[in-house]
């Protein structure tokens, strides 16, 4: 029915204007507009959007390119000879197939003098007959008279597109007060797709952010394997602090930790990724558990008084089978046995990073082989409808009887483990960002680990030969003998030119075979090119060449030179 009434404009102004405002991504507010708008107002719509919309105040540097975003129009039975839609009788959707779908801009146009006009014109209208043409094509046919609008979108700062709206021939044609009501439809739909915009944008750099400061992949170290989840508090909150991380340490043994920043904003995500930065940097210089919660603690009051976080920070020993854990205020581990049971381990406590003046402690626990560690934030236990310790009870039972579906002989496949965890939530525990980080203990058999102590003297290298000649044999890998000896007594030999103490020499059969010379001696060994006439300075050059992988790691007694050869 037409709209006779100003009351009517008004009351159908309010109901599209509410609708468009519903939409909170792009498409949702351009279809808002197009379901409002078809068939009450219109029987057609072609809305048309700057390519590339630009993002607040941004100041587009090409040319104005407008491409087709959507259609929308009333099925006909028949086209008339001044249709809207040429006499082919097509589908309802194909109405875009029968438009241009990108439209350049001519600068000082007839098409861009009416977009910089801003106001909605008929499509009668001197500057819309020779602008139309320039927007559609020449094969879309627009009934004459007043019976189309040409109403540009106009954002905050610039023209980001435009709107026709059609009537075919046998309707009333538009009014002059019509185009009041399209320039209203205009302005909310621009404002709109403005804000959708710039949520977009600002959706991007929160996945983007919380992306690059949590682990892109997982370390494979030896003896362990790691899994681990990352669910956002909300779609709307898609950044948060919680953080996990998995660090290789010398020895084979790697660093599992696990935190969690106060907060659900930028901010939070920020803290935590300096937070996580400066544990790696600690991982590097293999402090002890407690150490590190300590010069986590004072970096956080570094960055502000208000800054407070839980960490828990755990390292894992494959050949010793042993795990040592910190904990900073944040929810306990469970290990998960191989036979099923389920086990809270008992850490202390501690207080949050952030308080300052408290002392932290570790505890040493046994890592059996078989057993799964699970390290999580609070989202995953605690909500508005369930306490802490309801939860991790919860936790608890659902990793028992996730375990029993696989019998006690065989651990639950550990990705298959996560999902089974995350499964526990229920609609009203998704109050924070969940982070998720378990370790099935492998552990590294007494067998394959060979150790030695050697006097820093200039016997020690043709020593080191034969020890590892020996445990070669033992292990019947006798064919890398000549590479292994060669390589390990270049090390040897660098490490007790300097070292004052015993050097250690490890010998480490896994998937590859590693070798690791430690000595006290803190600096480390730099890779150079020798000249021909130098005595020395070829060793690391060799291990580099032969060696499938090498590196260096200070710690706080010295260091230790490290190579892995590839097995058979």
């Amino acid at each position: 029915m037409p709209m006779r009434r100003d009351g009517d404009r008004l009351r159908f102004v309010g109901a599209a204007t509410r609708r468009i405002a519903r939409g909170i991504d792009l498409d949702e507010i351009v279809m808002g507009l197009c379901r409002a708008t078809v068939p009450t107002f219109s029987d057609a719509i072609l809305v048309y959007l700057r390519d590339p919309l630009p993002v607040g105040d941004e100041r587009p540097t090409g040319p104005l390119v407008l491409r087709l975003r959507r259609t929308d129009r009333i099925p006909e039975e028949r086209d008339t000879e001044n249709g809207f839609m040429p006499a082919l009788r097509p589908e309802p959707n194909e109405l875009s197939a029968m438009t241009a779908e990108l439209c350049e801009v001519r600068p000082g146009g007839a098409l861009a003098e009416v977009l910089r006009g801003v106001r909605p014109v008929f499509a009668d209208a001197p500057a819309a007959r020779a602008a139309l043409p320039e927007l559609l094509g020449d094969e879309l046919i627009v009934p004459t008279g007043q019976r189309a609008i040409l109403a540009p979108l106009r954002g905050r700062r610039q023209v980001i597109g435009a709107a026709l709206f059609v009537r075919r021939p046998e309707r009333m044609a538009f009014e002059t007060d019509d185009l009041l009501v399209a320039a209203q439809l205009a302005t909310h739909s621009a404002l709109g797709i403005d804000k959708a915009v710039l949520y977009g944008r600002e959706a991007y750099i929160a996945d983007e952010l919380q992306r690059t400061m949590l682990p892109e992949t997982l370390p494979r170290p030896t003896g362990v394997r790691l899994a681990s989840r990352y669910l956002p508090a909300a779609e709307t909150a898609r950044v948060g602090g919680d953080w996990y991380d998995a660090i290789p340490l010398p020895g084979s043994r790697v660093a599992l930790v696990v935190g969690d920043v106060m907060g659900h904003s930028m901010t939070s995500a920020a803290i935590m990724g300096q937070l996580r930065t400066t544990a790696q940097t600690l991982a590097g210089l293999d402090l002890p558990p407690q150490e590190v919660l300590h010069h986590l603690d004072e970096q956080a009051q570094r960055l502000g008084t208000d800054r407070m976080a839980t960490c828990l920070y755990a390292v894992y020993d494959p050949v010793a089978h042993r795990i040592t854990i910190a904990n900073a205020g944040h929810p306990p581990p469970v290990l998960l046995h191989l036979g099923g049971r389920a086990e809270v381990l008992r850490v202390p406590p501690g207080a949050p990073i952030g308080v300052g003046g408290v002392d932290f402690e570790a505890v040493e626990l046994d890592a059996p082989a078989g057993a799964t560690l699970l390290l999580y934030t609070d989202g995953l236990v605690e909500s508005r409808l369930r306490d802490v310790w309801t939860g991790i009870e919860q936790l608890r039972e659902k990793l028992a009887a996730t375990a029993q579906l696989t019998g006690p002989d065989h651990p639950p496949p550990l990705e298959a483990l996560c999902d089974e965890v995350l499964d526990m939530l229920g609609p009203g525990d998704r109050d924070d960002d969940i982070a998720l980080l378990a370790a099935r203990f492998d552990g590294i058999a007494p067998s394959d680990v060979a150790y030695w102590h050697l006097e820093p003297e200039d016997a020690a290298p043709g020593r080191a030969r034969r020890l590892a000649r020996r445990a070669l044999s033992r292990w019947g890998m006798e064919d890398m003998s000549d590479s292994v000896e060669l390589l390990v007594s270049e090390v040897v030999t660098n490490a007790v030119r300097y070292a004052s103490r015993p050097v250690t020499l490890r010998l480490l059969r896994t998937d590859v075979l590693r070798c690791e010379v430690g000595d006290d001696v803190p600096q480390l060994p730099r890779l150079r090119q020798a000249r021909a006439t130098d005595e020395g300075g070829r060793g690391l050059y060799l291990v580099n060449k032969l060696a499938r992988r090498w590196g260096a790691t200070r710690l706080s007694t010295g260091k230790v030179v490290w190579f892995e050869l590839s097995r058979g």
